[in-house]
């Protein structure tokens, strides 16, 4: 295969960032997608309407001029979160969901929940409202080796939600392991997973490969070659509770690149480019579009978009490096050869 035409992709996993980064980063993903659902982790978080509205609003005020792409907002539970705030976010268009952290995951998630009983009566409103809960799953405890907090949040938090709340709809996003694979199918439609471009394409070897590479670094982490089997034959498979997540989260050169490199992957420059290599791995793309444009409109009872793209085979070498204020942004695969372009 060397040219493919399908529906406009949408990405159901993105960090923008605020003022001034945003700015330098939305453009990169409205090129290529219709519609995304943006993280809330700023400083300070998203957690109530009024301030997902704003932020929406900053957005749009940096695209570029005549770009038709469209911010789907995200609160960010804590252990404060009213319920009065999941009813009301439940009646906009523009929110479209509640991200939950556990405390000290990731990136700015210091306000996170500290235990998952601290927000049942929310989940319990999520559940009435259909209001989906969007879950970075991964224990937090430092007993936790950090390749194992993944099954090990499944088997400690995941289960336990789904049986309290069974009919709670459930994003279970950046999937990263052959568990979280096997978790997903054996629940029902409530119950769906985004999977990013650079868990498809690396493994945890990646990070290690002549030195220490940080611009490989993410959260959750890479693991072994196994899950990444597994998480593209899901990815290419026909369920149809797998879509695309880039997870793709700018940080500075320096800010990567220190004692304590920040996690994240920068993939958003040519997110659409970097599934079709992981596909083009897999020797298969019959599910190319599903994975891509359709799956996650199903999810979130949306309608697909109207447009088309098309890629097709052309080598095309990633740049080293990208503006981005106070320094520079380092992209995924930086200077290496992609086969894919947009046409």
């Amino acid at each position: 295969m060397n040219k493919l035409t399908i529906i406009k992709p949408d990405d159901w996993h993105l960090h923008l960032r605020d003022s001034p980064y945003l700015a330098a980063v939305v453009g990169d993903t409205a090129k290529q997608f219709g519609r995304a659902i943006v993280m809330p982790n700023l400083k300070p978080p998203i957690t109530n309407c009024e301030e997902a509205e704003s932020y929406r609003q900053r957005i749009l005020s940096d695209l570029p001029v005549g770009s038709q792409f469209q911010p789907l907002m995200t609160l960010y539970l804590t252990n404060n979160t009213r319920v009065e705030d999941i009813a009301l976010a439940s009646l906009s268009h523009n929110i479209l969901g509640a991200k939950l952290y556990p405390a000290g995951a990731t990136t700015n998630s210091d306000a996170g929940v500290t235990h998952i009983q601290k927000i049942y009566p929310v989940l319990e409103a999520m559940q009435k409202h259909q209001f989906p809960l969007l879950i970075h799953g991964e224990a937090t405890d430092n007993k936790v080796d950090i390749f194992d907090r993944e099954k090990h949040f499944i088997d400690s938090t995941m289960q336990q939600i789904r049986n309290d709340f069974p009919e709670l709809r459930i994003i279970f996003e950046h999937i990263t392991t052959r568990e979280a694979v096997d978790f997903v199918l054996a629940q029902d439609d409530d119950v769906a997973a985004t999977i990013t471009p650079h868990h498809l394409l690396i493994n945890r070897n990646a990070m290690f490969e002549g030195g220490i590479r940080p611009h490989h670094y993410c959260l959750p982490i890479a693991k072994r070659e196994e899950h990444r089997v597994a998480l593209l034959n899901a990815a290419t498979g026909h369920s149809g509770r797998f879509f695309a997540g880039t997870d793709s989260a700018p940080h500075s050169q320096t800010a990567k690149e220190s004692a304590c490199g920040c996690a994240g992957i920068y993939s958003a420059f040519c997110a659409i480019e970097l599934y079709a290599e992981a596909f083009e791995l897999a020797g298969d793309f019959s599910h190319f579009e599903a994975f891509m444009s359709l799956n996650g409109p199903k999810f979130y009872r949306l309608p697909v978009n109207t447009l088309q793209i098309t890629i097709e085979k052309s080598e095309w070498q990633v740049p080293q490096t990208l503006d981005y204020p106070g320094g520079l942004l380092i992209p995924f695969k930086a200077g290496e050869t992609l086969q894919w372009s947009i046409v």
